[in-house]
């Protein structure tokens, strides 16, 4: 089963702290936002889906993974179309492509851990007035390891019901998947629990 969308390599992205790659994607997505040029937005993205492919994941992998941001993207796109320009919809579709695939970029190359450790330190300043960083790198961290294993999920009640026959009903999909998500979020807080975790 997958456990997160980190991806094991040897890369030059893979090499890159935290910190540094976090860092970059904050000002890609400023020079996106704050540069007008439809044509800058544009040629943004082979630069972006470059990075994204030196991450080193497996093509059908990478490849299978665009598929919902794609949607969402075209969908994107028609809502401009329909009720703005052209020019705004290519525009607002290009700096998304190009921010989805830096930070997926990010994502396979860079291990939960070290995320959560990233957003423990940039909170250890506001620990004076009562936030509480490790926990919030644990719930941080949980999250991120929870959407590959919910879309895991979904894959097997969608089998499992093709198999009987079944056709594709979106209630009789959410169900299950709420009930078997609950599941796994209760045994995990039983398992965080009965280890003692109280910071």
């Amino acid at each position: 089963m997958t456990i997160g969308l980190y991806h094991p390599g040897h890369s030059p992205l893979h090499r890159l702290s935290a910190g540094t790659k976090v860092t970059g994607l904050l000002v890609a997505s400023l020079a996106l936002f704050l540069t007008p040029s439809v044509w800058f937005a544009f040629w943004s993205v082979p630069v972006a889906f470059a990075v994204y492919l030196s991450t080193g994941a497996p093509f059908r992998r990478l490849m299978a993974q665009l598929r919902g941001p794609a949607i969402l993207l075209g969908l994107v796109l028609a809502f401009h179309l329909l009720f703005g320009s052209v020019a705004d919809g290519l525009l607002a579709v290009t700096r998304f492509a190009t921010l989805i695939l830096l930070a997926s970029a990010v994502t396979l190359s860079t291990r939960i851990s070290e995320m959560a450790e990233l957003v423990e330190w940039g909170l250890q300043p506001l620990r004076p007035v009562g936030v509480n960083p490790e926990k919030v790198g644990l719930a941080i961290a949980l999250a991120i390891r929870f959407v590959p294993l919910i879309a895991e999920e979904f894959r097997h009640i969608r089998e499992a019901q093709a198999a009987r026959g079944l056709a594709a009903n979106p209630l009789a999909l959410i169900v299950p998947l709420v009930i078997r998500t609950l599941k796994s979020a209760d045994e995990l807080a039983d398992a965080i629990e009965a280890r003692g975790y109280e910071r």
